[in-house]
């Protein structure tokens, strides 16, 4: 009988299935214990929302009812891929998770919580939970970026590259082979789903994005460990990923730098609650009012120059009619930004309908620019023009948001936004949280990783 012959194993798929904690620069190392604290706020913020409870119930209502893998902030434990469904959904609620600019993807709320949840059943080490998830960093970012700009027009890269994000950290976990990791790659390619249109109607999708590329990523690994068998060139095979869900796919983009570029270190972290398409405005916005001690009642009109990207999202947002539809307006972003100096979480809940913000939010407007477009996704230029009710037209630029690399929160910050973030989600007590936090920062010490409410290290 004639065999077919080997498929080439993928570079991606081979860096994925061999990467050891020891092989990451130690900035990388720091960077990627930031994004896990900063990670831990975003779960607590969202646990006990409303969408994200619902999400929560059906994974716990699908058992089993106790197991190796906590279900975060909601006092049960169940299987790894449960748990990963559940805590994914709390991770992109609050708008408050980690974006990397380049792919125009939200890595930690698809890689820590499937990560975790298998670490947790598997007994592994904290330092082998961290080099899993630096794998489906880089994994989920190149693909993010593979897929380029007209991927995200409709879909929501997070979903879709998290996919393979989720089964490169379960894959590194379990220590799948570089050619079980290339079929946990096809089985998880084809899974890989997520629209933009749920934004017209305000509706829940966003937190299933999540929830299905980490439990579909997760699945991938396991079932590729068990013999399963995933196609072979699911990014660039003529019915692959690139085939059907971009026009502007950069094979290139897969293995640039790899091993060498880092591009979990170039991940941005949040500072205000909202779309990251949002930030570089509202920081601009907040740079004229300082510089020329404006009040609210001095603005009579904003123009937001922006990349196409923050239109094709933003842009169906006119009248947000709930708080999380109210975080991709750019009008009510820069309003709470400009009424409360940072658009957050309880600015967005008590705030966002109030007169004093729809009335300057019907004063924003988004203009396309060329510079500013050129520039994305690679950097994220705030540009706007502010015309003042005396008459005057002022000017206001940031090149880099806070937050991203070149002007990131420091470990004080990280520390304090996450206890916030906890404070906001009111699923456990402050002395709780702060110890908890305490703890995480030592993740690469832990000798086995255990639930993270319950003693964090075994």
């Amino acid at each position: 009988m004639k065999q077919e012959p080997q498929a080439t194993i993928h570079p991606l798929a081979q860096f994925a299935a061999t990467l050891q904690w020891a092989d990451v620069p130690p900035a990388v190392q720091d960077r990627t214990i930031d994004l896990w604290v900063d990670w831990f706020g975003s779960v607590l913020a969202g646990c006990k929302a409303r969408p994200v409870m619902s999400i929560a119930r059906f994974a716990l209502s699908q058992g089993p009812a106790q197991g190796p893998s906590e279900v975060i902030a909601q006092g049960a434990t169940s299987s790894p891929m449960m748990a990963a469904l559940a805590n994914a959904a709390a991770s992109h609620f609050a708008e408050q998770d980690d974006v990397h600019n380049g792919s125009v993807f939200h890595p930690a709320a698809v890689v820590f919580p499937p990560a975790l949840a298998v670490a947790q059943a598997t007994g592994a080490s904290g330092a082998e939970l961290m080099a899993a998830c630096v794998a489906g960093y880089e994994v989920g970012i190149r693909v993010g970026e593979f897929l380029g700009r007209s991927h995200y027009r409709i879909f929501h890269t997070t979903a879709t590259a998290g996919t393979l994000a989720a089964a490169a950290a379960v894959g590194r976990l379990l220590q799948l082979t570089p050619a079980q990791m290339q079929h946990a790659f096809g089985s998880a390619g084809t899974q890989s789903a997520g629209l933009w249109e749920f934004l017209r109607s305000a509706a829940d999708s966003k937190q299933l994005h999540t929830a299905h590329a980490a439990a579909a990523g997760l699945m991938a690994a396991y079932l590729a460990q068990d013999g399963f068998t995933g196609a072979q060139d699911i990014f660039t095979g003529p019915q692959g990923m690139a085939a059907g869900m971009s026009q502007d796919a950069n094979p290139a983009k897969l293995t640039e730098g790899l091993g060498t570029r880092w591009a979990t270190a170039e991940t941005s972290f949040k500072w205000h609650a909202s779309c990251r398409h949002t930030h570089p405005a509202a920081d601009a916005l907040l740079q004229v009012m300082r510089e020329h001690r404006l009040a609210i009642a001095d603005i009579a009109r904003v123009t937001c120059h922006v990349h196409q990207g923050a239109i094709d999202v933003l842009g169906p947002v006119t009248a947000p009619t709930t708080v999380h539809q109210s975080k991709f307006s750019m009008g009510t972003v820069l309003a709470l930004a400009a009424r409360f100096g940072h658009a957050g979480l309880t600015e967005f809940d008590a705030e966002f309908l109030a007169p004093a913000t729809v009335a300057l939010r019907e004063k924003v407007t988004m203009v396309l620019d060329a510079e500013v477009d050129t520039a994305y996704p690679q950097r994220w230029i705030g540009k706007v023009t502010v015309q003042t009710q005396d008459g005057r037209v002022l000017h206001g630029r940031v090149d880099e948001p806070k937050g991203d690399p070149g002007n990131t929160l420091s470990r004080e910050e990280i520390t304090a936004k996450a206890l916030r973030l906890a404070a906001y989600g009111g699923a456990v007590d402050g002395g709780q949280a702060q110890a908890v936090v305490t703890r995480l920062w030592q993740v690469a010490q832990w000798p086995r990783v255990g639930a993270l409410l319950a003693g964090g290290a075994a």
